[in-house]
C-alpha cells in the first residue's frame, strides 16, 4: 500500500518535471524567443519512454516486496490441505488450541461489545480470519454468532474449509471463505472506498484474527498496515504465535517437529519467529494499542493447552486499533516496564 502511494507520487513528480521541459520557451542569444516543435516532440517521446520504464520498474518492485505471502510456505500447506480436520493428525495441536483461543477472542470482544443475543454472544460482529486454513477457528467463531470471513492463499485449504462448513446449516449464513491474501482484501477496500461514506472508509471489520499465522509471513510490516486498514476504529486484532527464544527453538522445532512429530517437519522457520516486544513495537507503529499479552503452554502428553505467565514459547496478543493517529513521541519506551510486561 505504501509502495502504491509512493509510486504514484514519484510518477506524478516525474510527469510534472517532464511537462515543464516540454513546455519550455527557448531563448536565442539575441534575446528573441524561439520555439521548436521538433525539440518538443523529441522531449515528449523521451519522457514517455522513461515514464513507461519507471512505471514498469515500480510495479515490478511493488509486486515483489509488498506481499505477506511466502511461496515456500504456500507449498507446505498445499500438501497438507486435506488434513485440516483430522484431530489426531498434523493439526491436532491447533484443534486443541481452540480451548484457549476461542474464549480469549470471545471474552475480549465482549468487554467492548455487550452480548445482546443469548447463546450467540458475538452476533452482529464481523470478523476476518487471516490465514484461516481449513477453518478450524473460523467455524467456532461463526457458531458464536459472528459473521466471519476466512481468507487464505492456499486454494485447496479453502476448498477443505468450504466443504466442511457446508455440512453445518448453522454456518451457511455466517461463514464465507475466499482464496486471497490480506493485502488483496485491503486493496479492494481502498478501491471501493471512494464511493463509500466517510465512516465506512476506515475499515469494515470489528475484529481481525491471525492465529499461528505471523510466523509464516514474508512481510510483517505489510501485515500490520493491512490489518489496521481493514479494521474499524476501536476494532480488535488477535494474534497467537511463537516467541523467538532458544527455548522456543528447542521445543517448537527440535522436539515438536523432529522428535515427537506433533507437527510436520519443516513447518516452522525460527528466523521468522517474533518476540512479544518486537510485535508490540510493530503494531504500535501502525496505529494499535496492545491491551494484553498472555503466555501459552502445550502439553504433548495430554494434548492440552494452558495459560502461563511465561511468554517464552507461545503467546496470545490482543491489540486495539486507535481511533486517532498514534503519537510516537508521546509514549517513550520504558525498557524496564517492557521487560516486566513480557516476562
Amino acid at each position: 500500500m505504501y509502495s502504491n502511494k509512493l509510486s504514484r507520487l514519484v510518477l506524478g513528480l516525474y510527469r510534472r518535471k517532464a511537462a515543464a521541459v516540454c513546455g519550455v520557451v527557448l531563448h536565442s542569444p539575441a534575446g528573441r524567443s524561439t520555439f521548436s516543435w521538433a525539440a518538443v516532440c523529441k522531449q515528449r517521446t523521451l519522457w514517455l519512454q522513461r515514464s513507461a520504464s519507471l512505471e514498469l520498474r515500480l510495479t515490478s518492485t511493488r509486486s515483489a516486496s509488498q506481499t505477506t505471502v511466502d511461496p515456500d510456505e504456500v507449498k507446505k500447506f498445499q500438501s497438507l490441505a486435506s488434513k485440516w480436520w483430522d484431530e489426531q493428525g498434523e493439526f491436532g495441536a491447533l484443534h486443541a488450541m481452540n480451548d484457549l483461543r476461542v474464549p480469549f477472542i470471545r471474552d475480549n470482544l465482549l468487554n467492548v461489545h455487550r452480548a445482546r443475543h443469548p447463546g450467540k454472544p458475538l452476533a452482529g460482529l464481523r470478523i476476518l480470519d487471516v490465514g484461516c486454513g481449513g477453518g478450524l477457528l473460523t467455524e467456532p467463531l461463526g457458531r458464536l454468532g459472528a459473521d466471519v470471513v476466512g481468507i487464505d492463499p492456499v486454494e485447496n485449504s479453502i476448498g477443505t474449509a468450504q466443504l466442511h462448513a457446508s455440512y453445518d446449516p448453522d454456518l451457511r449464513e455466517r461463514v464465507c471463505y475466499r482464496v486471497c491474501t490480506l493485502e488483496e482484501l485491503s486493496a479492494e477496500e481502498e478501491e471501493g472506498g471512494e464511493e463509500e461514506e466517510e465512516e465506512q472508509r476506515s475499515g469494515q471489520f470489528d475484529a481481525v484474527v491471525a492465529s499461528e499465522v505471523v510466523e509464516h509471513l514474508a512481510d510483517l510490516e505489510t501485515f500490520a498496515f493491512c490489518c489496521s486498514h481493514v479494521l474499524k476504529p476501536g476494532g480488535s486484532l488477535f494474534i497467537t504465535t511463537i516467541n523467538k527464544t532458544n527455548l522456543s527453538y528447542a521445543l517448537g522445532i527440535v522436539v515438536a517437529e523432529q522428535l515427537l512429530r506433533i507437527v510436520p517437519s519443516g513447518t516452522h522457520d525460527w528466523e521468522k519467529f517474533i518476540s512479544p516486544v518486537e510485535l508490540e513495537r510493530l503494531l504500535e507503529s501502525n496505529g494499535f494499542s496492545v491491551q494484553s499479552v498472555q503466555g501459552m503452554l502445550y502439553n504433548p502428553i495430554s494434548g492440552a493447552w494452558s495459560w502461563t505467565d511465561s511468554t517464552a514459547i507461545n503467546y496470545a496478543l490482543h491489540a486495539v486499533k486507535l481511533t486517532e493517529d498514534p503519537q510516537p513521541d508521546s509514549h517513550p519506551e520504558d525498557p524496564a516496564h517492557t521487560a516486566a510486561t513480557h516476562s
